[in-house]
């Protein structure tokens, strides 16, 4: 169920499997927890979407919440239905914003730790929000992403892919984007998932979209914290995926204490939108057995 919240003075919207009474909750009514209020204890997965899309990539997931467990998908500032911050000169966009207002997310419902299942973008954020306060994170999925900052290369193709924005909006840079996410299973026999995963992608507005671009161009190399991830860590790649190549995503969780493989197969870089079946399998196996689910 979509539900908002006001987060410093912004709407923040998302998805919560945890049913609720009164319907979709707007945002000026949304319930206040208490700052004195201790910090609930339970089982919640929060999950961070990829660029471009939002929190609607999630809903297969949300759909087959496992027993025991609230399963939460924000849209990130100024993506979905989220309204973008305020940005000045001197604070440019960052990963650290995202990562902040999951954070702000869970301490306004109360959750005092939470497993993190982040793809792609999603998996930067995820390494953002472990430098901010890895004691709120209990376990840690990292989908189709790698840690690694941008290279020279890729921070051009970003500046191209921010002049294109500007030149000719957002559903210019969806049509260049949507052939290197999705697979070529996907592309060959399932038009209509890549006809959802452009809806859902072409409802983000521009700003959100030219931020969004920034913080994943200028986003800090993660590859010294690996190490030093101690919660139980599942890292998942996938057959088809152009963007994230299975190789990397290994070398990931060899460097990651612990952590554990799955690869998704006949998909793209977008692996629980277009497999959630076999993304979901993996992932209640993970919650089940290293996660206390």
């Amino acid at each position: 169920m979509r539900q908002q919240v006001r987060i410093h003075g912004r709407v923040l919207s998302y998805l919560d499997s945890a049913p609720s009474s009164s319907g979709t909750a707007h945002a000026a009514q949304a319930p206040r927890i208490d700052a004195t209020q201790a910090l609930i204890r339970q089982n919640v997965l929060a999950f961070i979407h990829a660029f471009p899309m939002n929190a609607s990539m999630w809903e297969a997931q949300l759909a087959a919440a496992p027993a025991g467990w609230r399963l939460l998908a924000p849209d990130l500032r100024g993506l979905g239905q989220s309204e973008p911050g305020q940005m000045v000169d001197s604070h440019a966009p960052s990963l650290e914003d995202y990562a902040g207002d999951v954070l702000a997310l869970l301490d306004h419902l109360a959750v005092e730790r939470a497993v993190v299942a982040g793809l792609s973008m999603g998996g930067y954020t995820a390494f953002a929000l472990l430098r901010l306060a890895p004691d709120r994170v209990g376990g840690l999925v990292l989908a189709n992403t790698k840690a690694e900052a941008d290279s020279a290369p890729a921070r051009n193709a970003r500046r191209e892919m921010l002049d294109l924005l500007d030149r000719r909006g957002v559903a210019a840079v969806v049509e260049q984007m949507i052939p290197r996410l999705l697979g070529t299973t996907t592309r060959t026999r399932r038009p209509e998932i890549e006809r959802r995963a452009r809806a859902i992608a072409e409802a983000n507005g521009p700003v959100g979209m030219r931020e969004a671009i920034l913080r994943l161009m200028n986003r800090s190399d993660a590859t010294g914290l690996l190490p030093a991830i101690q919660c139980p860590t599942l890292v998942i790649a996938s057959e088809e995926d152009a963007v994230t190549p299975a190789e990397g995503a290994r070398a990931m969780q060899r460097a990651i204490p612990g952590a554990e493989f799955t690869m998704i197969d006949r998909a793209g870089h977008l692996s629980s939108f277009e497999q959630p079946g076999d993304f979901n399998q993996a992932l209640h196996r993970f919650l089940a057995t290293r996660c206390g689910g």
